[in-house]
């Protein structure tokens, strides 16, 4: 029977299995790091709106443009969000402007680029549809085509992160 792994509970019981082999043999995290040697280089926000621009620009350039991209140490896991995106509208001068922002939780500052594209295609993937529907995760693969593994693999690092309390760089 597995462990009680919160962010895998939607998946099937073999694939929680091994991942509860893995806690127990305390090899979840060498198994992450092995799977994804290398972090990405993404260090600030200036970075990281360049970051996703690139991605919208190449797949989706006709949706309207992002005004903020930002790391954001306030976003938690305990509130189920990784991500954020906001379209705020208001009436300036007789005009409605809005604007969309992209904020992105700062556990993805030091993970591979991997972890980092998936949560950048899935917030991106909200600017045209809002809710996790087919076409939101057709979108999400279109843009990254192995969209589902990393999901999962990122609910794996979620896991082992909250178990150890690092993964991809060791605490100071």
């Amino acid at each position: 029977m597995p462990q009680d792994l919160p962010y895998l509970a939607h998946y099937p019981v073999h694939l929680q299995n091994e991942i509860s082999r893995l806690i127990e043999n305390n090899k979840l995290g060498n198994w992450l790091r092995s799977r994804y040697p290398n972090i990405h280089k993404v260090a600030n926000d200036n970075d990281l709106r360049d970051y996703a621009l690139a991605l919208k620009n190449q797949y989706m350039k006709k949706t309207q443009p992002l005004s903020k991209v930002i790391y954001d140490g306030k976003i938690h896991i305990v509130n189920h969000a990784l991500g954020l995106h906001s379209y705020v509208a208001r009436v300036q001068g007789g005009k409605l402007k809005s604007k969309n922002e992209l904020r992105i939780s700062t556990l993805f500052k030091h993970t591979p680029d991997a972890f980092l594209n998936m949560i950048v295609v899935h917030e991106l993937a909200h600017l045209k549809e809002k809710q996790h529907n087919k076409a939101f995760y057709q979108l999400c693969q279109h843009m990254l085509p192995d969209y589902h593994q990393i999901e999962f693999d990122v609910r794996v690092y979620l896991t082992e992160l909250e178990r150890s309390g690092w993964v991809f760089k060791e605490p100071k």
